[in-house]
């Protein structure tokens, strides 16, 4: 038994490495040469903001009119709105209201880290295409199916209450993450279409990626490697 909750105590840890955000902020870590030469047009707050604004007048309806191609009985009226808190990182996600209306949030920091347009409309498609793809009730799933395994293996070990009780929150916390990566990939994909479509370059949008740190493949990581999403959208792209 001691065995054995060593070892989830393992992938508990592995899996808490890792925040779960749909957007990873981009930080300080110096970029190559050829990175850090992509023009920046959007100089000043006022103009990300400007920016925005336009964004979100075309890419949204192309990804309302995508989820419903897509989905059927899927709430597809996106509300997408500014998190405009002071000291909040570089960040953007997904997620539902309490009347399941799909919800894009994006930080300040994220918009004046943006270097153009493109950049803005990619995330937004990426993160619209979560919803459209159903990443979060197939996540709660994924980490329903994973407390259950978990739970039995602790009671088959004679596990006692607490023991069992932690297993399953461990088997939650792997089973949130197990095809995480995937559906990043996913979203990459179905982004790159919904920028394409809004009239944005999302090669040119994936170029984000290239200043953020790379998180390579780690076990139980929730994000693939940077290299990886950027040959999803080139790939995507070249098919549209």
């Amino acid at each position: 038994m001691t065995r054995w909750m060593a070892a989830l105590a393992l992938l508990f840890f592995a899996a808490a490495c890792d925040e779960a955000v749909i957007t990873s902020a981009p930080t300080s870590t110096v970029a190559p040469a050829s990175v850090q030469n992509v023009p920046d047009e959007l100089r000043t707050r006022a103009q990300a903001e400007r920016a925005f604004v336009q964004v979100v007048g075309r890419v949204e309806p192309v990804a309302e009119r995508e989820c419903r191609a897509r989905t059927n009985g899927v709430n597809c009226d996106f509300k997408i709105l500014v998190d405009d808190r002071p000291g909040q990182p570089a960040n953007a996600f997904q997620t539902l209201d309490e009347t399941q209306r799909p919800v894009l949030v994006f930080t300040i920091a994220l918009l004046e880290e943006a270097r153009n347009a493109d950049e803005i409309a990619f995330v937004m498609g990426h993160e619209a295409a979560h919803h459209v793809r159903g990443h979060i009730a197939r996540q709660r799933e994924n980490a329903a199916a994973g407390a259950v395994i978990f739970g039995g293996l602790a009671t088959l070990t004679g596990g006692d209450p607490g023991a069992i009780e932690s297993a399953q929150r461990i088997g939650a916390q792997v089973g949130a993450r197990t095809y995480s990566k995937d559906f990043e990939l996913e979203a990459d994909a179905l982004g790159t279409v919904i920028t394409a479509r809004a009239g944005y370059d999302p090669v040119r949008g994936s170029e984000f990626f290239n200043r953020i740190p790379d998180p390579g493949d780690r076990f139980l990581g929730t994000h693939p490697p940077n290299a990886q999403r950027i040959e999803t959208v080139r790939r995507t792209a070249e098919g549209l």
